[in-house]
């Protein structure tokens, strides 16, 4: 592989990373981990979870395809890309600390052909911005049942 390919590779994968971590929330509480992670478990119950294991704290959802934030185009002629799909993960981590627990919030969002061209590299999924919306409501969801249960956000 030449030098350019290489660069190349490395500020696509540098761009794929900074997409990726890009729209995180956290949050902390003061009150036991047991507690969080059982009222984060109740919330994303509604999702199409993938991966539970409390005792790393992580919790994922499958991929779920979801509305495109904005409709796009492409090209001098304004062409619509290949259906302008998105889909989207929620990647949830619990965190012990001492007294306090942590929870963050990640989405990661793809779109489908989001480039231009005919080329293999023009049709597959590329990273969108995540929605800050959808981490919001996660974690105003989170606190509302730890507030039922008299645990509140610090």
């Amino acid at each position: 592989m030449s030098i350019p390919h290489i660069a190349i590779l490395a500020i696509l994968l540098l761009a794929t990373g900074c997409a990726a971590l890009s729209g995180s929330k956290e949050q902390y509480y003061v009150c036991s981990y047991d507690m969080v992670w059982n009222a984060t478990i109740d919330v994303m119950k509604g999702q199409s979870i993938s991966t539970s294991d409390k005792g790393s704290g992580v919790i994922e959802t499958s991929w779920m395809d979801v509305a495109p934030l904005t409709e796009r185009s492409f090209g001098i002629f304004s062409r619509e890309g290949f259906g302008n799909k998105e889909r989207a993960r929620l990647s949830v981590a619990v965190k012990r600390m001492n007294e306090v627990a942590s929870v963050s919030v990640l989405e990661t969002r793809q779109r489908w052909h989001s480039r231009g061209g005919a080329t293999s590299q023009a049709t597959k999924w590329w990273p969108a911005e995540p929605s800050q919306d959808a981490t919001n409501e996660i974690v105003d969801r989170i606190n509302a049942k730890l507030k039922e249960q008299g645990c509140v956000p610090t």
